[in-house]
């Protein structure tokens, strides 16, 4: 839910992570490693790649804490807008500097909450190939520390009864890595400095990614 000025709450997005846990392994086999990296508390932002519809909703229902996920307005149509809204997702704009959900996302942050973004803007391969600046100015403005996160499984097969699903009960691992500062330390907030984020960002991200698979055997 949102409160009077329209930000996310805490308490919505609670309700969405109590909704996704029951979906999440109600329908699928989720196998989490490595939750205990999560920062317990104080801002964090989750950073997932991307491959699949259900990537963010499984990260809800996996997650150890409540996460606020920047999400395309596109998704917010009919029913899901209401929905959406009220378990503490943010609308975001894609075309535009939409500075509402740079206020509502930092907003999170500041109030000590967990924010999860698709580094890579949207679906895709899954691989942290190309990645938006926009994680690096969340994590350098909101001082907070990003924890890498690979969900493998979701794409592998089609599902027989809903094709563009994973099939149902099938094992969809989500593996959670260390926590890293992604600003230089020298308080630096230029352009410069958040293309060099970026850079130390995509690296630590696609290490995170071999490592998951090789652990996962995927």
């Amino acid at each position: 839910m949102s409160d009077a000025t329209g930000a996310p709450t805490l308490r919505g997005a609670a309700v969405g992570r109590t909704i996704g846990i029951g979906l999440m392994y109600g329908l699928w086999k989720p196998r989490v490693l490595g939750a205990w990296r999560v920062p317990a508390a104080g801002p964090v932002i989750l950073a997932v790649n991307h491959s699949h519809n259900i990537d963010g909703p499984m990260l809800m229902g996996t997650a150890p804490r409540p996460v606020h996920f920047l999400i395309k307005k596109e998704a917010f149509v009919g029913p899901l807008d209401p929905f959406l809204h009220g378990i503490g997702q943010i609308e975001v704009d894609r075309t535009t500097v939409d500075r509402t959900a740079i206020g509502h996302a930092l907003g999170v942050l500041a109030d000590g909450g967990a924010l999860g973004i698709f580094p890579e803007g949207t679906r895709g391969e899954g691989d942290f190939a190309s990645l938006r600046a926009g994680l690096a100015y969340f994590a350098v403005r909101g001082g907070a520390p990003i924890v890498p996160v690979a969900v493998l499984g979701s794409t592998e097969r089609r599902g027989r009864l809903i094709r563009g699903l994973p099939p149902l009960r099938s094992r969809v691992d989500v593996v959670f890595g260390d926590a890293f500062d992604a600003s230089a330390g020298d308080g630096r907030r230029t352009r410069k400095a958040l293309d060099e984020a970026t850079l130390r960002i995509q690296a630590k991200l696609t290490a995170h990614l071999e490592s998951a698979k090789r652990l996962t055997g995927r």
